[in-house]
């Protein structure tokens, strides 16, 4: 593991720290990557729009399991969406990955550009060659925060992050 790889302590944080925290880093695959420039933060509790409000089933396993880990689901039945597990074990918070520099702005796009797909569900970020790597900090100031977009339930908290560049 190169000591640029965000570390599993990184992940295992409250949802929201974690979804702040990665903001400037560089999510990569198989080398080609960019910075993180917007993510949505889903909470493992009172967040109807949460992946895992409903339960544990097979389909959000992942979101259970041990913090650090890629959580990708289909949007529309159609479209791969990258999450990031957060929280210690047994404690289902996830980060969605919005967007990256130079490789899209919005979570399909981004997700077909670096060729992630239903297969890196449940891979290791910390591990495997989807990764994400240590980058300077951003200025905290340089951080807006809104509500989450194009989802109906509990589209009201201010949980989309979004670096400001």
């Amino acid at each position: 593991m190169s000591a640029r790889v965000l570390p599993r302590r990184f992940y295992a944080r409250p949802t929201v720290e974690v979804a702040r925290s990665l903001l400037g880093q560089r999510l990569e695959l198989d080398g080609r990557g960019g910075r993180i420039l917007e993510v949505e933060a889903y909470l493992p509790e009172g967040d109807e729009a949460a992946h895992a409000w409903r339960g544990r089933t097979a389909r959000t396993e992942v979101l259970f399991g041990p913090p650090g880990h890629a959580y990708v689901f289909l949007a529309y039945g159609m479209y791969p969406c990258l999450n990031v597990v957060a929280e210690p074990e047994g404690i289902p918070g996830c980060v969605l990955i919005r967007a990256v520099e130079g490789w899209g702005d919005g979570p399909g796009k981004l997700t077909r550009a670096l060729g992630i797909t239903l297969r890196h569900n449940g891979w290791d970020l910390v591990t495997s060659p989807l990764r994400i790597l240590r980058q300077p900090a951003p200025a905290h100031e340089s951080i807006i925060v809104t509500p989450r977009i194009g989802i109906r339930r509990s589209a009201h908290l201010p949980l989309r992050f979004v670096l400001e560049t």
